[in-house]
């Protein structure tokens, strides 16, 4: 009779009135899990998780301009890129074989108002520059951003009434961005902005304007937290920003409620879903792939990527191996993707090996 273990046995572990060694057979010395460790190939034979460039989105902020490169001071080595840049940087992503990148803009004060009027403008930063690099480069995908907080006046995610953010009313001028977006060539909408209902109202619009191939990654858990300063720094957002935003989006406390955001998401058209921060919430990540087997992101936002780096920069950590560690991380937890400002550097560490 074969003694050889079935693995399913580890499972019933929990449920088992037996003890470990009955399940599992004899352990110490004839179990040494040292031995699959030994060399750098049998580690790479029995890895659970693998990284490469198809798990990979790389955001980019866009400037007015042309030629023009302007550094983001809270995120050391990451630049604003003008349209030009941009193409640019997509084309060197389509290089690396990074699959998608998601476009932000940098807005200047003239141009936001109360309404966030910019966003729904064809030829704003975002759709000029999508249309530029769908031209250049057809073959990459675009991920475009629809929220308000980028074109905002006072840097909310909607419109508001005194302090109030209005979240029905919210909805229309949504729709009208995403199409916008769709109509420039956008390839995949990420409704960011955390109102009730957006995903469905922006299905619906999408629909029925055609676009019915244009899919929908829905930022379903996106949690109100502390580690998005220096993304906000990035387009123009944070001296605009009145009060906070912990009406709209999720308490860091809170894990079930994740769990039912992403349900109603899926239920509204939502074609893929992304947890956000990243590794603050690598349990949110693994509980929503668990729970709904959908094609699962996360998104390894400025203020991870500034921690990172900042602590690399001073000496204290080796930049290249915790940047490689902490996306592997991601897959780990279950992402199938990571948006990440590491991706083009990630990609050819993959590339060169």
């Amino acid at each position: 009779m074969s003694t050889k273990r079935d693995p399913s046995n580890i499972e019933k572990l929990a449920s088992s009135t037996a003890g470990p060694a009955e399940l599992l057979g004899p352990g110490y010395p004839a179990a040494r899990p040292r031995r699959n460790r030994k060399s750098h190939w049998t580690r790479r034979l029995v890895a659970e998780s693998s990284l490469s460039a198809d798990d990979l989105i790389w955001p980019i902020f866009i400037i007015d301009g042309e030629n023009t490169r302007e550094p983001v001071a809270t995120m050391p080595g990451v630049d604003r890129l003008s349209v030009d840049l941009a193409v640019e940087a997509a084309a060197q992503a389509a290089d690396l074989d990074i699959p998608v990148i998601a476009l932000f803009p940098y807005t200047e004060p003239g141009l936001r108002d109360e309404r966030g009027s910019e966003g729904l403008n064809p030829e704003n930063l975002v759709c000029t520059a999508t249309r530029a690099i769908k031209r250049q480069v057809p073959d990459i995908g675009v991920l475009c951003d629809v929220a308000l907080d980028p074109y905002t006046s006072h840097g909310h995610d909607g419109l508001m009434d005194g302090n109030t953010i209005l979240n029905d009313e919210t909805l229309s001028v949504l729709t009208t961005q995403a199409l916008v977006q769709a109509d420039a060539g956008c390839d995949i909408i990420a409704p960011s902005d955390m109102m009730d209902g957006r995903v469905g109202a922006i299905r619906r619009a999408l629909e029925g304007a055609g676009h019915t191939d244009v899919q929908i990654m829905a930022y379903a858990a996106k949690y109100a937290s502390a580690f998005y300063g220096p993304f906000r720094d990035a387009v123009g957002s944070s001296g605009a920003l009145k009060g906070d935003k912990r009406t709209y989006q999720m308490d860091p406390a809170n894990a079930l409620e994740a769990l039912r955001e992403v349900a109603l998401d899926i239920e509204e058209g939502a074609d893929m879903v992304m947890v956000k921060p990243g590794m603050p919430y690598l349990d949110i990540v693994a509980r929503v792939k668990e729970t709904f087997l959908m094609p699962t992101f996360a998104y390894q936002v400025s203020g991870e990527y500034a921690m990172l780096q900042a602590a690399a920069l001073n000496g204290w950590l080796d930049g290249e191996r915790v940047m490689m560690e902490s996306l592997l991380a991601f897959k780990r937890a279950g992402a199938d993707g990571v948006l990440s400002y590491f991706a083009k550097d990630v990609a050819e560490r993959l590339r060169d090996g």
